[in-house]
């Protein structure tokens, strides 16, 4: 099975910067979507040479929990 990553580095200004390693074709897509639910609006968008690449079937099944304190 493949392995995904997932980096998210957070500027000092506050905007968060997202990269998604091993995901090919449109499959980082399904990821950018995630995160995009949870963090908000996307401010820019590159995509890699990865996501040019055959996809290789695979099933993304991300969920998240937010928690009150």
């Amino acid at each position: 099975m493949a392995q995904h990553e997932v980096d998210i580095e957070i500027t000092p200004t506050g905007d968060v910067k997202v990269h998604i390693k091993g995901a090919k074709g449109k499959a980082c897509m399904a990821y950018a979507q995630w995160l995009t639910d949870i963090i908000g609006k996307v401010k820019d968008q590159a995509l890699t040479s990865e996501y040019y690449e055959p996809e290789i079937k695979t099933h993304v099944d991300l969920h998240h929990e937010l928690k009150d304190e």
